[in-house]
């Protein structure tokens, strides 16, 4: 259980990062170390965390680019907060293959219920729904054997 926990905070801060870093363009490192000094970052797992930012940042063309087939409008166009989270899921399905997609999904549904608008959690799903079969569709289909959870 403690280890679900430090995960889960860990995603919310990488999407503090990923939000800050859309407004502000501070790179990775200033971001991580800035969030690092938080109260309460000791319940981090920061080493996820730190993967999670600094590869979503690294990434973040890419993962625009695999995401857009899977909106009804241009990303740009979603709010820095729904653009987080899918960036952060989507860095989480192409590169974190040991964490079930559904986690990934549910993980990022409760990140933006958490923090985004009124509603915006279920296009986040659909999204997200949409992106999990492209990105892992022999896990999605059940072509690949499963069952573990993590967290």
């Amino acid at each position: 259980m403690t280890s679900r926990t430090s995960r889960r905070r860990a995603r919310e801060c990488a999407l503090q990062g990923l939000y800050q870093w859309q407004l502000s363009g501070a790179d990775a490192a200033t971001i991580a170390g800035q969030l690092a000094e938080a109260n309460g970052f000791e319940q981090v797992d920061g080493e996820y965390f730190r993967c999670l930012l600094a590869g979503a940042i690294a990434s973040a063309g890419a993962l625009e680019r695999a995401i857009a087939p899977c909106l009804d409008r241009e990303f740009s166009r979603l709010s820095p907060v729904e653009r987080g989270v899918l960036l952060l899921a989507g860095y989480e399905l192409a590169n974190r293959p040991e964490v079930p997609y559904r986690a990934v999904i549910n993980e990022a549904v409760e990140l933006a219920r958490t923090f985004g608008g009124e509603g915006g959690y279920k296009y986040v799903n659909g999204v997200l729904d949409k992106l999990a079969s492209r990105l892992r569709e022999a896990e999605v289909t059940g072509t690949r054997g499963g069952g573990r959870s993590a967290g």
